[in-house]
């Protein structure tokens, strides 16, 4: 797509990241954030660590830039973790994307994590090659039973609703309670998700309890599911809850606007410090909790974009 673009005499459009792939030695890669203390205690570190075991490199290539200083050395942009868990397993060498533009903050923000969904793709299609489950669940270091989960995920799934939530964070339990409504209720479940962006199990019971009895689907015995009527007493606690929620909104209602200003104006300020590379190098040899810090709030989404769906 690339050459046809270039051939079409835009020379300005070009790919951020490039696709050539560089072996390295791990030792000539500079982390440009710190981990936690107990990051190796953590459940990811373990999965990444048992699947670079497991097939003898990392699934995704770890992303550097060169240092335009000392041509020995790399900068990481993305992989942390991978990179720590080759120095512990002992790997001289990592094959690693290598980034063309000097730029240490835009491949992060780039990256987006693989919704369930597509994960559970992923496992189909690996099923479907040969691949046993067993070995899936060495892989990603999780028990069998769990990556059996994942292969049924869209069981009673509509298409049209999976197609729609396949992008999302949907976690397997929202799938669970719209595997109880038809077909058609799921699609407008998965709408009004997508519309309040709001994908909680909470959210989903809430749409579930909504549900008129003939858009749910019919348990083994042929009858629908039976749903208990609220009590007086947890009809009123809601209403407590409602009401006190409604005093926090408008106790912050008064400064809200001029909070989401100052926090949009210090978020991109902060964004734009992180785009010099000159900087961020500086940062990383000096400053390294102020750049970790710096690189979570960058990392935010836009408050003003939630300002605005607030008042609309």
């Amino acid at each position: 797509m690339t050459d046809e673009v270039n051939n079409r005499g835009h020379s300005r459009i070009h790919m951020a990241f490039g696709m050539d792939f560089l072996t390295i030695p791990v030792a000539s890669i500079i982390p440009l954030k710190t981990l936690p203390p107990d990051i190796r205690s953590s459940r990811t570190y373990s999965q990444i660590l048992t699947s670079i075991k497991a097939i003898g490199h990392p699934i995704e290539s770890p992303a550097v830039t060169a240092d335009t200083t000392n041509a020995e050395q790399w900068f990481l942009l993305d992989g942390h973790l991978r990179i720590e868990a080759m120095k512990e397993l002992g790997f001289t060498e990592v094959e690693c994307l290598l980034a063309p533009d000097d730029d240490t903050y835009t491949y992060n923000k780039r990256v987006n994590r693989i919704p369930p969904i597509q994960e559970h793709r992923m496992i189909a299609r690996a099923m479907e090659r040969g691949v046993s489950s067993a070995d899936i669940a060495t892989a990603l270091n999780i028990q069998v039973e769990a990556v059996l989960r994942r292969f049924r995920l869209l069981d009673g799934i509509s298409p049209e609703a999976a197609e729609m939530l396949k992008d999302t964070p949907c976690s397997m339990k929202v799938f669970d309670i719209l595997r109880q409504m038809t077909a058609v209720r799921q699609i407008e479940s998965a709408d009004l998700m997508i519309g309040q962006n709001n994908f909680t199990v909470m959210f989903a019971r809430a749409l579930r309890a909504a549900t008129s009895e003939n858009q749910l689907v019919p348990n083994k015995r042929g009858k629908k599911e039976s749903r208990a009527t609220p009590s007086g007493q947890q009809i009123a606690r809601m209403e407590r809850e409602l009401a006190a929620l409604q005093t926090q909104v408008k106790s912050v209602e008064e400064t809200y606007g001029i909070d989401n200003l100052h926090l949009t104006v210090a978020r991109g300020y902060i964004a734009k410090l992180l785009a010099n590379s000159r900087i961020v190098r500086w940062m990383a040899t000096h400053q390294q909790d102020y750049l970790c810090e710096f690189q979570k709030i960058a990392e935010i989404d836009p408050l003003g974009s939630i300002g605005k769906e607030a008042s609309t």
